[in-house]
């Protein structure tokens, strides 16, 4: 890796965090700066989702309804009259344990058969969602009274939920840098590529896949709470397939197996859905335009398909004052 393209990373990471952390400065609105951190925390879900997507080769489309267990304990321990650090933790551990469950039962296979797992899982905990109304408030859902104030630093405007989101999407960052660069990491990405060649090295290819599950069901449940948090109120729908569907487009649109890819899925679903769909009714129609070009034109995701034309155009600059000189 060239000392410029070094840094040039670490002048684009400078700009993004001074612009993350001065953003309710200059962004015109509440509404936009809602929108800011709904493209955080679900940028968190789709890191989650990207550990067993893109590190680890299996394809989820059921991590909705995990989002939506954490949302509904959350919610649920907090309508019990418990405070938010007991009802945060349950909602920790609940969410793990839904993954661990899901990990044992859906690991059983791979490609199609795990994604046709997944699939069949998360339609039964909608249609829990749905049915088990004493639990879970059917289509009324259950309401969230209020935020949490940590260390007094109350959540209930735009701008505090904002930062304390932003907080937490930082330290999901560095907590993901540093589970994709360790010797685990390195495993797992070894059980995406060459499984039996992994299970002839003494690996335990399964145990690798579910620690890495209950890992994504960690980011996964930290994505809920925030969530449930944000918009003070779960119902059955957060777990629908739609859910599963959008989250896996952010993670293939972004970049699978990329640190940055997700986030720029994230931030590309959130404001076609939030933002443009104010401007153009068929928004939906746009953003399977914008999937369809990016598989076509980038099928590696917009931030791989990015760097790579960013490193033709540098050699392709670099190489034109050398046949310039040997021209002379």
């Amino acid at each position: 890796m060239t000392n410029s393209l070094i840094n040039g990373r670490s002048f684009f990471v400078v700009i993004a965090i001074g612009a993350l952390l001065t953003l309710p400065f200059w962004m015109s609105g509440i509404y936009y700066v809602n929108v800011a951190s709904q493209i955080l925390f679900y940028a968190v879900f789709a890191l989650g989702l990207n550990v067993l997507v893109g590190y680890a080769g299996l394809t989820s489309l059921g991590h909705a309804a995990l989002f939506g267990v954490a949302s509904y304990a959350t919610a649920y321990m907090l309508q019990l009259g418990y405070g938010h650090v007991e009802s945060i933790l349950v909602a920790l551990l609940v969410g793990v344990a839904s993954m661990a469950v899901y990990a044992v039962l859906s690991l059983r296979s791979t490609g199609i058969g795990f994604i046709m797992i997944t699939l069949a899982l998360g339609e039964i905990l909608w249609g829990l969602a749905y049915r088990w109304i004493s639990l879970t408030g059917g289509d009324n859902g259950i309401n969230v009274p209020k935020r949490p104030a940590p260390l007094g630093f109350a959540m209930s405007n735009a701008t505090n939920f904002y930062y304390v989101t932003l907080i937490v999407f930082l330290l999901a960052i560095i907590v993901m840098a540093i589970f994709v660069n360790s010797p685990f990491g390195a495993a797992l990405r070894g059980t995406r590529d060459q499984p039996r060649r992994m299970n002839a090295l003494g690996y335990h290819v399964w145990a690798i896949r579910f620690y890495a599950c209950l890992f994504s069901g960690l980011l996964t449940a930290v994505s809920g709470i925030l969530f449930v948090y944000y918009t003070q109120f779960i119902s059955p729908q957060t777990l629908a397939l739609t859910s599963s569907a959008e989250v896996l487009l952010m993670v293939i649109a972004g970049g699978p197996g990329t640190l940055l890819g997700p986030i720029v899925g994230a931030g590309l679903v959130v404001i076609v859905k939030n933002v443009v769909s104010g401007y153009i009714e068929r928004w939906n129609f746009l953003l399977g335009a914008i999937f369809v070009a990016i598989v076509i034109l980038m099928p590696d995701g917009l931030v791989p398909g990015t760097a790579r034309l960013w490193r033709r155009a540098t050699r392709k600059r670099a190489s034109t004052p050398a046949k310039t000189e040997a021209a002379s």
